[in-house]
Formats: structure tokens, C-alpha cells, sequence
């Protein structure tokens, strides 16, 4: 693939101001289009699952309230929640980033798992020391392991040819493998007799909660991270040229533009958001590396990067539904006697959907210039 012509050659490709024949009204049509299509899938979703509730002799109304009432019913559960959505934003970010250049990113376990012990072995040196200083080495160790590993996916698409799908399902198995292996062997602390775990990195380096609000700490980073991979994508020369690579990738090479770079780069990115995630659920929850940290979040954030269409704004919203429905987990089994994969259900059936809104975003006449 021919790097020549380097980023600056996108100013030269201007988007259309009107796309067909002057019509004014294609890009609020356009964006009504996006915005409906994962509300649909979502409405969608609950038919079926409400049909599914009654056939186990369940009311979907008694589960609407319990989920709210775990989810957003008291201020304990509007904190769950949170705790629940912190990890999400970061691991919706892994897909969402790829995601602009049309590629598929599915690895994202892996890099939470193999973030959290990268941060948790730099941290061990460091223990005695400030914790602020051993908060950002943690933050840089955790976002590094991950941009290796989901860049390794991006390396593999972009040089050889491997689809992205594929080589990032094969490589967080790989990753979850190699945690396995440390964590159970040779960085395994031997009082951890009944689940394996590292050693700990000291209470006084754990990350608090926000002050005043007392919400986890993860929140305002993923809210942050959102906001800045937004910009990143509709503000910079970068964004624009991912964003002409995913919309064209033959015609991104025409114009010069470095779609190997564009690749590896923007799966760094989203596995240094995902290995960040890891690191914070270990300096936030655990204070050490374990199989806690395998919850996954990286499997839940591919749903979220759907249900967003890849919009890092849109993610935000996404990721405390998620989270809600996750800690509204265990008061449907008590409530409701429902088993606890439950929300796994759900998630999946939502999953579907939102594939199946896919096929039909784009066809719908209405929806499309006219002229």
C-alpha cells in the first residue's frame, strides 16, 4: 500500500456540502436515519424479549421496574450503575475507533486483561513511592500493553492482508491464555490460595472515588476519552482522512492517503482506551491483577459501539444503559428468579437486532438524496 502524500493531501478532499442535486434536506434526513436506526433495533429487542419473559412466565413490566429500580431507583444504584459503565466507555472506544476505517475489532478482552497486569507489574517497583506517580505509570503501562495488542490486530490487516475479525478473536484468546499463565505462575502472590491473583499494589495507590459526587473514578477518564476521540474524528485531518478510508478504502489509496498508518494507529488508539480500562478497574477495584478483571467488558463494548454507530458521543448514553442493565443483573435473579446470564440474553438478542437495523440502514428510500 503506497504511504505517499502523507495526511496533509486530505485537505484537498472536501465533502459535499449538498450530495445530490441540491437537496437540503439530506443531511438532517441522514443523521434522523442514524439516530433512528439503533432506537428501532433497541425497540425491537424488547418485543422479543418481552415475548421471551412471558413464555418463562415472567411480566415484562415487573422487569422494567426491577431494572430500574437496580439500575437508577436510589442514588447506591445510580453509583452501581456507573461503576458498571466506567469500563464500557473505553472498551466501546476499542471498536468505535478502528470502526471509522470500516473495520471490525472484536479483541477487546484481551486488551483490558493484559492493560490491567501491565499496569499492576509497573506498579509493583513502585509502591512506596507517590501514588500519583504511580497512577500515571500505571495509566501509560496499562494503554501501551493494549495498543501493542489490538495494534498487532491493525499491523496484520494492514500489511498482510488478515481480516481484522479473525485476527483480533484469535489474538484476545492468545491474551486471556498469557494472563491465565502469569497471573497462575510466575507473578502469582502466594497467599492467594482460592483464586489466583498478583501481588497487590498498596492501598495507598488506589484510585478514589470522585470527591463530592463519590461516583468511580473510571467515569470522568471515559467521559474524557469520549470526548477527545470525538474530536479526534470529526475535528482533526485524521479523522477526516479514517473517515474517507472507511467510506472508500480503494479511493482513500487513489488520493494518497497513508491507509496503512490509519490503520495501525487507530487500533492502537482503541486498545490503548481498552488497556486503560483494565488498568483502572485494577487501581479502582481489585489493587491487583486477577481473573476479575476477565468481566467482560470487552465483549459488552462491541455492543455499545454498535448500538452507537461508532459516534464516541453517542457511547456515553449507550454505555449507562449497559451498565444499568448489568447491575440490575442480580436483582432480577432475586426478584424475579431469573438466572444471572439473563442480561447476557438480552445483550445478545440486542446484538441481532442492531446487525439485522444494519441491512436496512441505506436502503430505505426516504432516507436518501433525492434528485
Amino acid at each position: 500500500m503506497s504511504e505517499a502524500g502523507a495526511l496533509p493531501v486530505a485537505a484537498t478532499v472536501t465533502e459535499p456540502a449538498q450530495p445530490v442535486g441540491g437537496d437540503r434536506t439530506y443531511p438532517l434526513r441522514h443523521a434522523l436515519e442514524a439516530m433512528l436506526a439503533p432506537l428501532v433495533a433497541l425497540l425491537a429487542s424488547a418485543v422479543l424479549f418481552s415475548i421471551l419473559l412471558l413464555a418463562l412466565g415472567q411480566s415484562p413490566i415487573d422487569f422494567l421496574g426491577v431494572v430500574w429500580v437496580g439500575a437508577f431507583g436510589s442514588w447506591f444504584s445510580v453509583r452501581n450503575t456507573l461503576q458498571h459503565a466506567a469500563p464500557l466507555l473505553l472498551t466501546a472506544l476499542c471498536v468505535a475507533l478502528p470502526g471509522q476505517l470500516g473495520l471490525v475489532i472484536i479483541g477487546g478482552e484481551a486488551a483490558v486483561v493484559l492493560g490491567g497486569l501491565a499496569a499492576t507489574v509497573a506498579a509493583l517497583p513502585l509502591v512506596h513511592t507517590d501514588p500519583i506517580i504511580v497512577q500515571l505509570v500505571m495509566a501509560v503501562a496499562g494503554a501501551a500493553a493494549g495498543a501493542l495488542w489490538i495494534g498487532i490486530s491493525g499491523a496484520l490487516r494492514a500489511k498482510l492482508g488478515v481480516n481484522e475479525v479473525i485476527a483480533s478473536l484469535v489474538l484476545a484468546y492468545i491474551g486471556l491464555a498469557i494472563f491465565n499463565h502469569l497471573v497462575e505462575g510466575v507473578l502469582r502472590d502466594p497467599s492467594s490460595l482460592n483464586k489466583p491473583s498478583t501481588y497487590g499494589i498498596g492501598d495507598d495507590n488506589m484510585m478514589g472515588n470522585v470527591p463530592w459526587l463519590d461516583i468511580h473514578p473510571g467515569i470522568p477518564i471515559g467521559i474524557a476519552a469520549c470526548v477527545l476521540c470525538w474530536v479526534l474524528i470529526y475535528r482533526t485531518r485524521f479523522g477526516f482522512a479514517a473517515r474517507v478510508t472507511g467510506g472508500n478504502m480503494r479511493a482513500a489509496q487513489l488520493q494518497g492517503l497513508p491507509v496503512t498508518r490509519l490503520i495501525i494507529l487507530s487500533c492502537a488508539l482503541g486498545g490503548a482506551c481498552a488497556g486503560l480500562a483494565g488498568m483502572i478497574e485494577v487501581a479502582a477495584e481489585y489493587g491487583r491483577a486477577n481473573s476479575s478483571l476477565n468481566a467482560g467488558y470487552g465483549y459488552t463494548g462491541i455492543l455499545i459501539a454498535f448500538l452507537a454507530r461508532f459516534n464516541p458521543l453517542a457511547i456515553m448514553p449507550m454505555a449507562l444503559l449497559l451498565g444499568g442493565l448489568n447491575a440490575a443483573g442480580g436483582l432480577m435473579q432475586q426478584w424475579m428468579n431469573l438466572p444471572d446470564a439473563t442480561v447476557q440474553v438480552l445483550e445478545g438478542i440486542i446484538f441481532v437486532a442492531i446487525l439485522t437495523s444494519d441491512t436496512l440502514y441505506g436502503r430505505i428510500k426516504w432516507f436518501q438524496p433525492r434528485g
